[in-house]
């Protein structure tokens, strides 16, 4: 369960990292475009001497990790001009701390990768190489999927390039279910999935009845996005806070009262719990299904996240973008890894090997993912479910801790039992300054 000392924590490194932008982009009495900053530190091994060197900062272990290596080491091996150094961040927000300290010390990567939340407020700060440029030879903005692509986009530029995006998939044991006598399928709705809780309870995990559901501790907010549009709510109109509206509400008192009921709890990590047959279901990533798959001991199903008055989900993971202050020949060159990660078929193995979407169109069509999703039908799900997924709301896309303040609020109403009415007034309030420190740059570079 939440701690208030783990809260304060995460809230202070939001915090902090917006502060630490800030500073970057105020301090030295110049705009990010009219400096050339240098590279962190590494060098190339003997082999790959003599080219021009990426640094690519990323956010991706375990089995993605490995994936994006792979990648990487087949760019480098295919051609004698650029080396890409692959240096691992830790988590979206971890990174998006270290780009920011990057600009205050004049020292960045080429390629960053963002979050669909962290990549806005680089923008909003100069700090991105607008990329509509480099689309030439054939090489354009039309072989990404249009949905996924167009959320990098603003006032007509390309900002960021869809890579590991995801929305948030329903997970259940399937070995559970027939045991309760369930339907080996996703609940159709979350009131569904209510009714079904008590013949999941009758069974037990670790000498306690079993529970149905795990919400996140962490970035819960995501997840929570969604819930809101099945209530038929927003958390905003554009940059305009709507937390503490009645749909908003009463999404989070639904929430709140199938834990007080015993049904559902919040984990540290509902993956892990999910995994060791701890609890029956989890909303999780696209991007977890490889590792979910690879890591339970028991036959793992996947299904459309339930709808309630409306069916919606949010789009999330990651992207990557040039940083606007490298030298031009390296800008030049992480380009060029940029195309090549969006081949379809590097796009295919990359979503065969993690479960992300496929975000480049012509991908779905090869043989390899074709026979996965053939093979294991829960591939196919995400694909099968974006038309339902949408942008986030933008008060979390542009308001710099918003989605921190969200996700401390869950934990309130998971860990605590706070009615969320008292919550949401209080998250409403922070979301409202968090929104008029952006207004201006929202108004002239967004809306």
């Amino acid at each position: 369960m939440a701690t208030p000392r783990g809260l304060d924590r995460r809230r202070f490194l939001g915090l902090s990292s917006a502060a630490a932008l800030g500073l970057a982009l105020s301090s030295c009495g110049f705009r990010p475009a009219d400096a050339v900053y240098a590279q962190p530190a590494g060098a190339p091994s003997p082999e790959f001497a003599g080219r021009t060197r990426v640094v690519l900062w990323h956010t991706w272990g375990d089995v993605p990790g490995e994936a994006l290596g792979t990648l990487v080491a087949r760019f480098n091996d295919e051609q004698d001009d650029i080396y890409v150094e692959a240096q691992f961040q830790g988590s979206y927000d971890d990174n998006a701390q270290k780009v920011a300290a990057a600009l205050v010390a004049r020292q960045v990567p080429d390629i960053a990768v963002f979050s669909e939340v962290t990549w806005p407020r680089f923008y909003l700060n100069d700090a991105l190489e607008p990329l509509n440029g480099y689309f030439t030879g054939g090489f354009s903005g039309d072989v990404y999927n249009d949905q996924l692509f167009a959320e990098g986009v603003l006032r007509d530029e390309s900002w960021w390039l869809p890579f590991a995006r995801s929305t948030p998939m329903f997970y259940y044991n399937r070995d559970l279910f027939e045991a309760a006598g369930l339907p080996d399928r996703a609940p159709e709705t979350w009131d569904e999935m209510r009714e079904w809780a008590p013949e999941l309870h009758a069974l037990s995990a670790g000498g306690r009845p079993l529970r149905s559901h795990a919400y996140n501790q962490i970035d819960g907010d995501w997840m929570f996005q969604g819930a809101v549009w099945q209530w038929g709510g927003a958390l905003s109109d554009g940059l305009d806070p709507a937390i503490d509206s009645e749909a908003v509400v009463e999404a989070g008192e639904w929430q709140r009262r199938l834990v007080a009921d015993g049904h559902a709890y919040m984990a540290a990590s509902a993956k892990t719990d999910f995994t060791n047959g701890v609890v029956a279901t989890i909303q999780e990533s696209t991007g977890a299904l490889g590792g979910i798959t690879e890591g339970a001991g028991f036959s793992v199903g996947a299904g459309f996240v339930p709808a309630q008055l409306e069916s919606g989900v949010a789009t999330g993971g990651g992207g990557m973008s040039i940083m606007r202050n490298a030298a031009a020949e390296r800008k030049e060159a992480a380009f060029e890894f940029l195309k090549f990660a969006a081949r379809p078929e590097n796009s295919a193995y990359w979503t065969v090997t993690t479960g992300y979407l496929p975000t480049v169109k012509a991908a779905t069509e090869d043989g390899e993912l074709r026979q996965r999703m053939a093979d294991d039908p829960n591939f196919a799900v995400s694909i099968d479910q974006l038309p339902t997924a949408r942008a986030t709301d933008d008060i979390r896309r542009f308001g710099r801790g918003v989605n921190v303040a969200v996700y401390g609020g869950l934990q309130r109403i998971w860990a605590d039992n706070e009615p969320a009415s008292d919550v949401f007034a209080g998250v409403q309030r922070r979301a409202e300054a968090i929104a008029d420190q952006v207004r201006d740059q929202y108004e002239a570079k967004v809306a």
